[in-house]
């Protein structure tokens, strides 16, 4: 007996309905045609891939370039009860060669793939031989050049298409017109297929105000708004001094970034969700993945360098559906941040191609060798090293990431790592100085096959119940154990890591292209230049002037921002908007694009533009 996508919902998941679009996106994927997704943050879009691929015969990739998020929803899925694994930056050979070998001839239902492990050979080995329900594109705007967070190797899901006959499920959270059409040409869907949840948000609360004093005002929101809330604020040191001040104003605060260890991030996060913690203070490394229906202020502390994370961030609040609200804070002092940061984040590429090689000195790597190698990197060493200012070496250290040249993961909590250095039969005669460590040996050898072998990641806390000590007990006895030269013992480390993706290249072949340079550095500054004229506008409805940048032109003033409220706002006409979509495109457009830019509601706005090309102001362009 088949299930419907309904009774799948209700099995695994608990609800008796979808939420808006869920349904028609699976109806689309269901059917086997190439689906791009829009949905706001808090939209659902797992479900929209996760029901279709358990209600279709083999295995779903799912490409997301989040490692926290890609382990959250295999977990969640496992406890499910539905088989789901996961392969990323920071696994060993053996164990990707382990993964993907399930995934091939197991009964595993989704294959969670960070974007580097894609070009390898090891999983382009693999691939031939899985049958794949759907190729799944999380974060899909990664993969245009004109997206805010593009990701070289996201266009090697292009490639895997030709070799693959599957549907896409592509989805984002954020994506303006453009990015959308270059969504769907880079993945090669068979025809377009958008369909795109309205952006609106009814009951959030658009709110700038211009201020000297954020601590103020910070601290007044707190005080004047029930419930949990988060603040983020550019840098780490800020985010801790905010929270400080915020609990010796007596508001319960805490304070979250990626500098933080794994168990103390996970801890402030529950103390935040379980309502331990009113008052979540943060750089943007907290939120993703985080569905808390109940926020009811998001507050911008600092302006946000584009409209993709500020739209992201604030829609953080206010979930369930009651009024909440997103305050943005702001002075001249953002303004010149701001226009800094451009000159900051796009050294020239000179300077770029010159840490492309001092990185493989600083690390010793000759030309023609390193591709594959997985670098600790310490910036603040590094720049010691070579007498080098941090903020320009990160930003090109950034950008040679996006260039492809190697993927570098911040602030990456990496496991134990163990390799009994004793062979197997001469490991019972070793005298050890504490009965404990023969446990530990004993523990190892039944729980990790390869430990002989090579270093194997270890779960502390598995090994420890087993061993029926504490964790720092076990800490104590792996590094007796080291000192005994019993085993090889990598503790456990939160650290910036460099994956080289080549072999290194030699002076001159670096291949950093002018032309992609300035394309990115004036995009970068046209949504900057978006967000100054978000804060500085003094006509438009703050929802109207949000929904437009992300091409949705027929849209209400919302009656509840700033500008709304004190009457400031002024509605454009809808014959004015229409004009402009038009014009912003050079006359060239679709009934399907006009569709996606203008909702549903075909009478109000088709009528319009029959009327502007009767009277010769707009051309018919189908």
């Amino acid at each position: 007996m088949f299930m419907t996508a309904l009774e799948v919902l209700r099995k695994y998941w608990g609800h008796e309905a979808f939420r808006p679009m869920q349904e028609e996106i699976i109806r689309e994927a269901l059917e086997d045609r190439d689906v791009l997704a829009i949905l706001p943050t808090g939209g659902g879009k797992s479900v929209c891939f996760q029901v279709p691929a358990l209600l279709k015969d083999g295995i779903a990739l799912v490409v997301t370039p989040l490692i926290a998020l890609m382990k959250d929803q295999v977990q969640n899925l496992q406890a499910r009860g539905i088989k789901a694994l996961a392969v990323y930056a920071g696994m060993s050979r053996r164990e990707v060669d382990l993964a993907l070998n399930n995934a091939a001839y197991g009964d595993f239902k989704f294959l969670y793939l960070s974007p580097e492990r894609l070009h390898t050979d090891l999983f382009q080995s693999y691939l031939s031989v899985m049958n794949v329900s759907y190729i799944v594109v999380d974060e899909a705007h990664c993969i245009s050049q004109w997206g805010y967070d593009f990701r070289p190797n996201y266009l090697e899901i292009g490639q895997i298409r030709k070799r693959i006959d599957a549907p896409v499920i592509a989805l984002t959270a954020t994506a303006t017109p453009l990015v959308a059409r270059d969504i769907m040409d880079r993945l090669g869907f068979k025809e377009p297929n958008l369909l795109q949840a309205g952006f609106e948000r009814p009951n959030l609360s658009y709110i700038v105000r211009k201020t000297q004093d954020k601590i103020g005002q910070i601290r007044s929101i707190c005080q004047g708004v029930p419930g949990s809330g988060i603040v983020y604020v550019r840098s780490r040191a800020r985010a801790q001094e905010l929270a400080d001040g915020l609990k010796a104003a007596g508001i319960s605060a805490s304070y979250y970034h990626a500098g933080l260890g794994a168990q103390t991030r996970t801890d402030r996060q529950e103390d935040w969700k379980a309502g331990r913690t009113r008052v979540m203070v943060c750089t943007n490394a907290f939120g993703m993945g985080i569905d808390k229906p109940d926020v009811r202020f998001v507050v911008h502390a600092d302006v946000p360098d584009s409209p993709e994370a500020y739209f992201q961030e604030a829609g953080r609040a206010g979930r369930d559906g009651l009024e909440s609200y997103a305050v943005m804070l702001w002075n001249g002092t953002d303004k010149t941040r701001l226009s800094q940061l451009e000159q900051v984040s796009f050294p020239t590429l000179e300077y770029i191609e010159d840490i492309y090689h001092k990185v493989h000195i600083f690390f010793e790597i000759p030309y023609d060798t390193g591709m594959g190698r997985m670098l600790k990197f310490d910036l603040p060493a590094f720049c010691k090293h070579f007498h080098l200012q941090q903020a320009p070496a990160y930003y090109a250290v950034k950008y040679l990431d996006r260039e492809g040249h190697w993927t570098l993961s911040e602030d990456m909590d990496i496991q134990t790592r163990i390799r009994i250095d004793v062979d197997r039969q001469e490991l019972y005669g070793v005298d050890l100085p504490d009965p404990a460590m023969a446990g530990v040996l004993e523990a190892l050898m039944r729980m990790y096959t390869g430990v002989f072998s090579y270093p194997v990641p270890i779960d502390e806390e598995a090994v420890a119940r087993r061993c029926g000590v504490s964790v720092s007990g076990l800490r104590q006895l792996l590094y007796q154990l080291s000192v005994n030269h019993v085993i090889r013992y990598i503790p456990a480390d939160h650290a910036t890591v460099l994956f080289i993706q080549h072999d290194r290249l030699r002076p001159g072949n670096v291949q950093l292209s002018p032309q992609r340079y300035q394309m990115l550095r004036s995009t970068y500054r046209e949504r900057v230049q978006t967000m100054v004229d978000y804060v500085e506008e003094e006509d438009e409805c703050r929802s109207q002037y949000l929904l437009r940048y992300f091409g949705q032109e027929n849209s209400q003033p919302c009656g509840k921002c700033d500008l709304c409220r004190s009457g400031a706002a002024k509605p454009q006409d809808l014959a004015a908007r229409l004009k402009s979509w038009i014009a912003a495109r050079n006359g060239s457009y679709t009934l399907l694009e006009l569709r996606a830019a203008f909702g549903t509601a075909e009478d109000s706005y088709l009528e319009v533009l029959r009327e502007l090309i009767d009277a010769g102001e707009v051309y018919n362009s189908r």
